[in-house]
């Protein structure tokens, strides 16, 4: 996670299987905690972790404080301590603490650290290790500490809380999670215990407790809301990880207050936007820039380099997939740090940067590329400065970097994959995947890539066994380079064995996979069963039982799995027919007594295709059944076709074999031609339709241009009108400063005041006459000007009464004595003057002279 430190500890998903709540407080968060500890039962087969804000110089005293009223043992934390369900855990003073493998380790925290984010360090390990198993939940605190950790849970398939505002001392902590749209539930502190054991229920695998008829039932109907899921968006979710399902399933039922999961099928099939709400919870959709940064940095500096010192040489396109790109931050990361290397080099190179995820609404945000503060934090100001613009109080990604990205809305496991890609990030998206997923992931992947390209995985992802597809080039920051040759990715889902929602006790399962009656059922299987091979529709070898050296074999020079290529010379055309046959009628299509010559002997095989519909896809399975030389044994084809005993004549064999042959070739010129005759109408059915297209598209370009002449004239009225602004504006300003020099230049001091009485203006000789600056004049009330000097009665009068009446007076005497200047008579002339558009003001005109004058 962006400027966390995270320990190799932390690197891999822990085996213990129950939820590890995180509670992180600062300021008011121990009341908080009391709120939550008396709602909570002594029995919820869950740990508590609570991380406090704590002064590092002060003995805390904590545990002793909790224990009263907790009704789980409270354990100070001590560093390699073990995590049990049912306790409470408490860090201690001056300490960072944090997961691995179901271990709490302690870390002294650095003195000079500037940030207080001992909850994002905890939270951050927390989701990784324990991932679908973990909850953070934030309480009453100043700041944003426990945030960014909350996105490292939820992006890991974790339960997020926050204490509702309302009943948070400080609400500075939960407001930035809620804002950050990062948090699952918004409740009181006793509500979240509440709503936490409601939530868990259904992981409580107790057999004693649960009859087994009740437990398949439950998982028949999570089944089924998987499969309304399918139906509604055309996403299968039936090989994800069944943890993290169940968990987003069960917030739901939560959410929309329903009890059972057959209850929750029910409301779920009646109401598509709850169908929508479900599936976009389960498109966990949390990222950032510069994600991992220490990673990022060994991209950006040795694997960019790498790349771009090819591209430039050749003048090729940069291509760049991520996968799962959620709401753009990695893409545009990159596409920040390859305009970093560039500099000027940028408009030379061609840069595709592919970003496609699942989520049509992570998609739409990020083709804007508009975030918030809080979503750019990670990012240094010279990149803020340089590659974002502030839009409406958000940051919007410049143009020219949102230029070299494509967004797309794109099934990874379900659509065509990109080709020819250079590097191709896939960062936390396999670890919500069934490893029956992973491996058809792997080999999409490996389809993809260009020769040498590489792979970026996930912190807690691997190529795992995969060392025949991918080369290690950094273990550590999980980069990986292609190997081999170009093949065709398979589809290994269809045939997979359903594992939905299997039991996650490895003790059970272990015990299940050393039963003695399936070994020996396997065992037997394997004896009596014919050599068979499981071909998909293109006729690649996907899975191989039995000796098949008789008929197949590798073909010289480039490796190939395609049956058609590993079979004998002798017989490719009959399994071509044969394979044909079947794909065409979709039922067992049978070829017997075919002959072929193996060791330099003559031998005999039947042939038989079974087609295989597991799912969308078609699959074959190719049995071999060696024929006798001397005579034709019993098939497993058909039974008793022919006798044990019977015995052929060689050339009349032959004939019958070349007849059938005959049949058989005249048969498939016959499918041929149909299929020609079939496909040349659909051309002419497509020719028809491109003309079609093309005539609307020259009628499409041809009110393109109207609308282009239309904008042409329309700007041209733009451009006039805004001349004739402008023209107007230097008048203004003209009549403005024409104005103002005639006020400054007159000798009678003058005042421009509102219909307030307040002063606007006042002339240059006003201030000379009357020792008055500015600051004393401009912007008060005619009456405070001086400390009251011109609070004058007659005046007032004048102003208030007589001038509204007649709009203009003339020679208004008053006799005044000013302290500044001595007693002075007083000559005015006053106006009243209406400006369209704007309030009434009044021009004040006045000559002074002594009494001796």
């Amino acid at each position: 996670m962006a400027g966390k430190k995270q320990t190799t500890k932390t690197s891999s998903p822990s085996p213990n299987l129950f939820p590890v709540v995180g509670i992180g407080a600062s300021a008011g968060g121990l009341d908080a905690l009391k709120q939550f500890l008396q709602a909570l039962p002594a029995k919820t087969g869950m740990a508590f972790v609570f991380i406090q804000h704590l002064n590092p110089n002060h003995v805390s005293i904590l545990p002793e404080i909790l224990e009263r009223i907790s009704p789980i043992p409270v354990q100070h934390i001590t560093d390699m301590v073990h995590i049990e369900p049912d306790r409470l855990y408490i860090v201690p003073e001056n300490k960072v603490v944090t997961t691995s493998d179901g271990v709490l380790n302690l870390e002294p925290r650095i003195k000079d650290h500037r940030k207080n984010d001992i909850i994002d360090q905890f939270f951050s390990s927390l989701g990784l290790v324990h991932q679908s198993y973990a909850v953070g939940i934030v309480l009453s605190g100043a700041l944003s500490d426990g945030t960014v950790g909350l996105q490292v849970i939820k992006s890991y398939g974790g339960l997020t809380f926050a204490q509702d505002i309302g009943s948070a001392t400080f609400d500075g902590m939960p407001s930035s999670a809620i804002k950050a749209g990062v948090i699952d539930f918004i409740l009181p502190p006793a509500k979240i215990a509440q709503q936490l054991v409601e939530i868990n229920k259904p992981f409580q695998t107790d057999a004693a407790e649960k009859p087994n008829e009740a437990e398949k039932s439950e998982e028949q109907v999570f089944k089924l809301i998987l499969s309304v899921l399918r139906a509604r968006r055309g996403v299968d979710f039936q090989h994800y990880k069944s943890s993290t399902l169940k968990r987003r399933i069960i917030r739901r039922m939560a959410l929309s207050k329903t009890e059972t999961p057959s209850a929750y099928l029910e409301k779920l099939k009646e109401n598509k936007g709850e169908q929508d709400a479900l599936y976009n919870d389960m498109l966990i959709s949390v990222t950032s820039f510069f994600r991992d940064p220490e990673t990022f940095k060994v991209v950006c500096s040795e694997v960019f380099p790498e790349l771009l010192r090819a591209k430039l040489e050749k003048h090729d396109p940069l291509r760049i997939w991520i996968a799962g790109c959620a709401t753009g931050e990695e893409a545009y990361s990159m596409a920040m740090c390859l305009q970093e290397q560039l500099g000027n080099k940028a408009a030379a190179l061609k840069i595709q940067i592919f970003a496609t995820d699942i989520s049509e609404t992570a998609i739409t945000k990020a083709r804007i590329g508009k975030y918030r503060q809080s979503e750019i934090e990670g990012l240094s100001p010279t990149r803020i400065q340089q590659f974002f613009t502030k839009l409406d109080g958000s940051y919007q990604v410049n143009k020219s970097i949102r230029d070299m990205c494509v967004f797309a809305h794109h099934n990874l496991l379900k659509d065509p994959p990109f080709s020819k890609i250079d590097l191709l990030s896939c960062r936390n998206v396999m670890i919500y995947l069934e490893p029956v997923l992973q491996t058809k992931a792997l080999t999409i992947f490996h389809y993809a890539l260009n020769k040498d390209g590489f792979l970026w995985l996930g912190k807690s992802e691997t190529t795992g066994r995969h060392t025949d597809i991918f080369n290690t080039f950094k273990a550590a920051d999980k980069l990986y380079t292609r190997k081999g040759p170009v093949g065709r990715y398979v589809d290994v889902s269809a045939y997979a064995r359903d594992t939905m929602f299997k039991d996650l006790n490895d003790d059970l399962r272990k015990e299940e996979e050393k039963d003695i009656f399936k070994v020996a059922e396997e065992a037997m299987l394997e004896k009596l069963i014919p050599p068979c091979v499981l071909v998909n529709e293109k006729f690649d070898a996907i899975q191989f039982k039995g000796a098949t050296d008789h008929w197949l074999s590798l073909p010289k020079g480039k490796p190939s799995f395609n049956l058609l290529k590993i079979a004998r010379e002798d017989i490719i055309h009959e399994l071509q027919t044969l394979l044909l046959q079947a794909k065409t009628t979709r039922e067992i299509a049978n070829k017997y007594t075919i002959p072929y010559v193996y060791n330099d002997l003559q031998h005999f095989v039947n042939l038989q295709a079974i087609p295989l519909t597991p799912g969308d896809d078609l699959y074959f399975l190719v049995v071999f059944q060696p024929a006798s030389s001397t005579g034709i044994q019993p098939n497993i084809f058909e039974a008793s076709r022919l006798g044990g005993d019977d015995f052929y004549d060689a050339s009349a064999m032959r004939i019958e074999q070349l007849e059938r042959e005959l049949i058989q070739t005249r048969a498939n010129m016959r499918m041929i031609t149909e299929e020609q005759e079939a496909a040349n109408e659909k051309l002419q059915s497509y020719n028809e339709e491109l003309l079609s297209a093309g005539e609307e598209q020259q009628s499409l370009n041809e009110e393109l241009e109207t609308s282009k002449e239309e904008l042409q004239s329309t700007n041209e009225e733009i451009i006039i009108v805004n001349k004739e602004l402008i023209d107007r504006n230097e008048q203004l300003n003209n009549a403005r400063l024409y104005t103002e020099a005639i006020v400054n230049t007159i000798r009678e001091p003058l005042l421009i005041i509102d219909q307030d009485l307040r002063v606007i203006r006042a002339s240059r000789s006003f201030y000379i006459k009357f020792k008055l600056s500015e600051k004393e004049v401009e912007g008060r009330l005619l009456y405070e000007i001086a400390d009251g000097e011109w609070n004058i009665p007659p005046l007032k009068k004048l102003l208030e009464r007589i001038l509204p009446e007649k709009t203009v007076m003339e020679d208004f005497k008053v006799i005044h004595d000013l302290p500044r200047i001595g007693k002075r008579i007083l000559y005015l002339n006053a106006r009243t003057i209406n400006i369209p558009g704007s309030e009434q003001l009044i021009l004040l005109a006045m000559e002074a002279a002594s009494e001796n004058k």
